[in-house]
């Protein structure tokens, strides 16, 4: 059992310091951004005004990011301590390029929580708009692979923690 962690660790390993040696200051600022929009600050307050219905549009995928964005966060804080996986920077000795979060690195919680608030939004506007907020969804998670605060599989295990959350949502709580 221990052979496939050691070997899904080792990759994990290879592909986030290979994504290190190629940063370039430019895309660093814009990897900062991205980032930024999944962080607590941001993520929290446009989700409440989501499913305030201050957009009536967007109301009811307003609410179930919201309730999709508290269920995964809950798990999120569990999984992380039960991983207790430090961080890529401490571990491997790659300097972050923000600061890095006090918590542990398993799973990504922005990686989460921008998924978290992505899918519901994606599925509820049209394609020419919920396409973008997706990969805006995914590009938070790549952001913090790029930036030295999570392994790859960190990000990974976020973005499927989002999905099976939204996924497994009881649709009687939408109504």
């Amino acid at each position: 059992m221990a052979s496939w962690t050691v070997r899904l660790e080792s990759v994990d390993q290879r592909m986030f310091l290979a994504l290190a040696a190629h940063r370039a200051p430019a895309l660093t600022w814009l990897m900062i951004g991205l980032s930024a929009l999944a962080g607590p600050v941001l993520v929290i307050p446009l989700t409440l005004v989501l499913a305030s219905g201050l957009v009536p549009e967007v109301a009811t995928a307003g609410r179930v990011a919201a309730i999709v964005l508290a269920a995964s966060h809950l798990v999120v804080q569990v999984v992380k301590r039960l991983a207790s996986r430090p961080r890529p920077s401490d571990a491997l000795g790659v300097a972050s390029m923000t600061r890095n979060p006090k918590c542990f690195s398993f799973p990504s919680g922005h990686a989460t929580a921008a998924l978290s608030v992505a899918l519901p939004l994606a599925h509820a506007l049209p394609s020419v708009v919920g396409y973008p907020v997706l990969v805006l969804g995914l590009l938070v998670g790549v952001s913090r692979w790029y930036l030295g605060v999570h392994y790859p599989g960190d990000v990974l295990a976020g973005w499927t923690l989002a999905a099976l959350t939204w996924v497994a949502l009881p649709s009687r709580w939408l109504a």
